[in-house]
């Protein structure tokens, strides 16, 4: 089983693998950060500080944060990519075996069907197996961006 020390997530947030971007939010329980992974620019993380395998762990703080957090971060990521939809989904499993729980919150453009013609877990199963990668730049542009918008409203 994966531990914190083993953990990409906690890995993350510890700042001990590169994250383009660094740390776009936090709460007392939460952070905010972007993907790192080919769903494109503007796909945040929501993953809990705490290393926690399971939704139904959370504490009853991490729990009332939560939606809060997502609908903040889901209306921060609409309006700086004008997306037509945001998905907001989470992630628990990796090899078969529970990891560290994360929310994905991806923007979503009805011209992506041009490329990938189903939408949903489709898009983003599809997405991964194209593994085409965000631009570092274009990355880092949107997480300042993010960051700024975050803060207005905390």
């Amino acid at each position: 089983m994966m531990t914190s020390a083993t953990c990409y997530a906690c890995r993350l947030t510890a700042g001990d693998d590169p994250l383009p971007g660094g740390r776009i939010w936090a709460t007392d329980h939460w952070v905010v950060e972007h993907c790192t992974g080919p769903l494109g620019v503007g796909a945040l993380i929501v993953k809990p500080f705490r290393h926690c395998l399971y939704l139904g762990d959370l504490t009853p703080d991490e729990a009332q944060e939560l939606g809060p957090l997502l609908q903040h971060v889901s209306q921060t990521v609409q309006e700086l990519t004008q997306a037509d939809q945001v998905y907001a989904c989470l992630w628990s499993h990796g090899n078969w075996q529970p990891v560290h729980i994360h929310f994905v919150v991806q923007p979503v453009h009805n011209e992506m069907q041009h490329t990938y013609p189903k939408q949903g877990p489709a898009l983003q199963t599809a997405m991964f197996q194209d593994r085409i990668f965000p631009d570092a730049d274009a990355v880092e542009a949107f997480c300042r961006e993010a960051r700024q918008r975050l803060a207005l409203n905390p």
